[in-house]
């Protein structure tokens, strides 16, 4: 009896086996060909602010029930899908589930008209003029900053530089602060090794390219344990969709505007001025102590972009008395997205929202 059985299971393992080897060679065939390309970005939304390549999205929600809107801050050398990356897996799609009017400002791709932004553009000229796009939007007279990688950077830089900001909250996920502690390649630049303008395109950009290859050089195997992974999952339809999607966002980089990227290099890696707090944007200084408003500070345990050591001293740089990180078990993507995102980091974040904003008595619907 005990054989039977025994010889039931083997062979049940092997037609599941060749069930998959087929899953595989017709699932591999069709991700060589490029068939079926991931669908990102679906949430519903319109564009109700543009300037230039800018644009400000707010998304569909028919039940707000929280207050002060969101806005949410990308970076410059990112797609912003990666926040609403698939329908299941998207900050975007968590944020509107808790009742939030979720704005998010997308800078779009940048070409030789935009090779001379600074950081002045962004964070002196686009952000006030989104924010006060959202109050007109919205009906409201504050609204909470969530900025993402460097897109925290600049929310960070508009409400230290304007402290008459309208801005209930802050909050940063996965951004720097500390810039010695950001890795060898930054360290490369901060030496003087590695010259930024000699990378510059003839836009005048750093071209998406460039920083692609940036990202590729932090873990040279990585695109083979990638592969690896990939072929033993290739049967899993369900994987090879978020295999495709996260792939699609990771090889999706656009250009730097070039006299940002300087400006950067001059005054974030190689002098540190967050960190020394003598920072200077069009003429004025802007310290992070000017910062008063409820902050929290997302920061990842296996984050290989910004490590923990870049990021955890922002509480302690600001001037509000609530202030504190939140340190979660997850990369610097799968803080935000992937499959332990939506079950573990992104409540922690929606909880402290929750503590921060009100609740509506009368919900209203965003059309």
């Amino acid at each position: 009896m005990a054989e039977a059985r025994s010889s039931n299971s083997l062979l049940s393992a092997v037609q599941r086996e060749v069930d998959r080897s087929v899953l595989r060679a017709r699932n591999g065939i069709k991700h060589a060909a490029g068939i079926n390309r991931a669908k990102v970005g679906l949430s519903p939304k319109d564009v109700v602010w543009e300037r230039d390549k800018a644009q400000l999205w707010r998304y569909h929600n028919p039940r707000v029930t929280r207050r002060p809107p969101l806005l949410i801050v990308m970076s410059l050398i990112s797609r912003s899908y990666i926040l609403d990356l698939r329908p299941g897996n998207s900050f975007v799609e968590h944020l509107l589930k808790a009742g939030y009017d979720v704005f998010l400002l997308d800078w779009g791709v940048p070409d030789e008209s935009d090779s001379q932004n600074t950081i002045e553009t962004y964070v002196d000229d686009y952000l006030p003029l989104a924010v006060a796009a959202v109050f007109e939007e919205a009906g409201t007279d504050s609204v909470t900053l969530i900025g993402y990688c460097l897109g925290g950077v600049l929310a960070t830089l508009y409400v230290g530089g304007h402290p008459e900001a309208p801005v209930r909250n802050l909050v940063v996920v996965a951004s720097p602060v500390d810039y010695t502690k950001l890795g060898v390649i930054a360290g490369l630049v901060r030496q003087g090794r590695m010259d930024p303008a000699k990378v510059l395109d003839p836009t005048g950009n750093v071209p998406a390219d460039a920083i692609r290859n940036v990202f590729r050089l932090r873990k040279p195997t990585a695109d083979w344990v990638q592969y690896a992974n990939l072929w033993e999952n290739l049967w899993n339809d369900q994987y090879l969709e978020g295999y495709q999607a996260m792939n699609q966002w990771n090889n999706d980089h656009v250009p730097f505007p070039g006299a940002a990227m300087e400006q950067m290099v001059k005054v974030l890696i190689r002098e540190n001025r967050l960190m020394k707090g003598s920072l200077r944007l069009g003429g004025r200084k802007v310290a992070l102590k000017d910062i008063t408003v409820p902050v929290l500070n997302v920061i990842a345990e296996k984050d290989d972009i910004v490590p923990l050591a870049s990021a955890e001293p922002f509480p302690e740089l600001v001037g509000s008395k609530d202030a504190e990180n939140l340190t979660l078990a997850a990369g610097h993507v799968g803080l935000l997205a992937g499959r332990k995102a939506a079950k573990e980091t992104l409540p922690s974040i929606v909880e402290w929202l929750d503590r921060h904003s009100d609740r509506l008595r009368r919900p209203g619907a965003i059309p």
